[in-house]
């Protein structure tokens, strides 16, 4: 075949797939398809990613109320102490990750209990969505008297292996707000650690990620962390030997309100 003739039928082809009635951005909040204007964005498109980015950057300095978020915790039967930190605040915790990954001298002393499992719900990135999705996730694992509830302010995932280390806890369930995106800037993350101690990485953990109103429900978040967490504990373990298997929900959908 002549050179031409594959650039005719490649015309053709494209002329037959751009007759479908078909929009991608239909399917995903990914910015797809966007019109152009000469040789650049529209004023729509380009307007629409200032706000999301703009959203995002919000999003990171948004502050966590943790008196309010331990209130909700409370009335569900879930009482919680609010910790912080070893980050005096939102602007040494970005500069300065390490920091956002233990407990403030002062906070460290506060942990004592039991509990084979804490559960730790830190701001992370986001707290928003901390603020929009903790307490439906968790209405949906729906938790027990084996564990023990811990809230901490500028903090990230790391922190939970110092509270479980001192609990002695079996594992650590850490609930926390994801970086923010152009997509969205309320995605909430999940990591499980068994037999959680000041020093273990990130392949020895289990995640969920992207639940949010567009992304993974609750009830989709909490059959996976179900299913994790009762092969933690038959297996001793977490991380890349623990594969997540749960399957698919039935019925379970990625459109829940904020």
């Amino acid at each position: 075949m002549k050179n031409g003739s594959r650039g005719g039928l490649r015309c053709l082809k494209w002329r037959r797939y751009s007759k479908l009635d078909v929009k991608l951005s239909d399917y995903t909040t990914a910015r797809v398809g966007l019109g152009i204007t000469g040789e650049s964005l529209s004023t729509e498109a380009l307007l629409d990613f200032r706000l999301a980015h703009a959203r995002a950057r919000d999003a990171v300095h948004f502050p966590l109320n943790a008196e309010a978020l331990a209130g909700e915790m409370a009335a569900c039967g879930w009482p919680a102490l609010v910790l912080r930190s070893a980050a005096a605040n939102r602007a040494e915790y970005l500069r300065n990750p390490n920091k956002g990954r233990r407990l403030s001298e002062e906070s460290a002393k506060m942990v004592a209990g039991s509990g084979s499992t804490a559960i730790i719900i830190a701001d992370g990135l986001s707290a928003l969505a901390v603020h929009r999705h903790a307490i439906p996730l968790l209405k949906e694992f729906a938790p027990d008297a084996q564990h023990s509830f811990w809230i901490v302010q500028q903090g990230r995932v790391a922190v939970g292996d110092q509270i479980g280390e001192i609990l002695r806890a079996d594992l650590s369930i850490v609930i926390l707000g994801e970086r923010p995106g152009l997509s969205t800037p309320d995605s909430l993350g999940i990591y499980l650690t068994w037999s959680p101690r000041v020093g273990r990485s990130d392949a020895e953990r289990n995640c969920i990620s992207n639940i949010h109103r567009h992304g993974l429900s609750y009830a989709e978040a909490a059959h996976k962390l179900a299913f994790l967490v009762n092969e933690a504990r038959k297996r001793r373990l977490t991380g890349v030997a623990l594969k997540e298997m749960a399957g698919t929900l039935i019925g379970a959908t990625g459109s829940q309100g904020i």
